[in-house]
């Protein structure tokens, strides 16, 4: 078992790191934390308690994975993304002492396999991102993303559809979406896409 991790990490002794894991500067993994085989997780990237990452995920530079983010296989979290856990957010209770952590109830962003959150994007939990789905850099998504759906702006809205390669489908008018780069054909039908032949 081959795992890389850089003398500066701080990695929690029960974390569970799989096989051909690289773990950068300064990034730390919580107590836990499950990360699957062959992720990367870059410079200075928090993974808290718990978070569950699926295989082959790639966690870039500063991005933010608050328990009890869950996501699946091949997910890409750009560079200073971060995954929120607080629906109510408070520092202190109305009567002004400190929250502690038995004064909330954590809620979690869930990534599906091979979606993609973009530089500073913000999930604001709970929120699902769909199968193949793309977060443009800068969003705040703030509602479920379906799969395959690109969404962008502040709160994110859908602009458009892309394919598995991330590159955006085009429409022959009559509910039907292509792939250039593949030639794969997707059906749109009450706000979902699925791959003709599989709706």
């Amino acid at each position: 078992m081959t795992i890389r991790v850089a003398d500066s990490a701080d990695v929690a002794e029960d974390a569970s790191i799989g096989n051909e894991c690289q773990v950068w500067h300064l990034a730390q993994i919580r107590e836990g934390a499950n990360l699957g085989e062959k992720c990367i997780i870059g410079r200075g990237a928090y993974v808290d308690a718990g978070v569950h990452l699926g295989k082959c995920c790639k966690v870039q530079n500063y991005a933010l994975l608050y328990e009890p983010a869950w996501l699946g296989d091949g997910v890409f979290v750009g560079p200073a993304a971060v995954l929120t856990n607080d629906h109510f957010p408070r520092a202190v209770s109305p009567d002004g002492a400190l929250k502690s952590a038995a004064d909330w109830t954590p809620v979690g962003v869930t990534v599906r396999d091979g979606a993609a959150i973009g530089a500073r994007a913000v999930c604001v939990a709970p929120v699902t991102i769909g199968r193949w789905a793309m977060v443009a850099a800068g969003s705040v998504v703030t509602h479920d993303v379906p799969d395959y759906a690109l969404v962008a702006g502040v709160p994110a809205r859908q602009i458009g559809w892309v394919g598995e390669d991330g590159v955006p489908l085009t429409s022959d008018g009559d509910g039907c979406w292509h792939s250039a780069s593949s030639g794969e054909c997707f059906v749109e039908f009450d706000g979902k896409l699925t791959k003709k032949g599989q709706e």
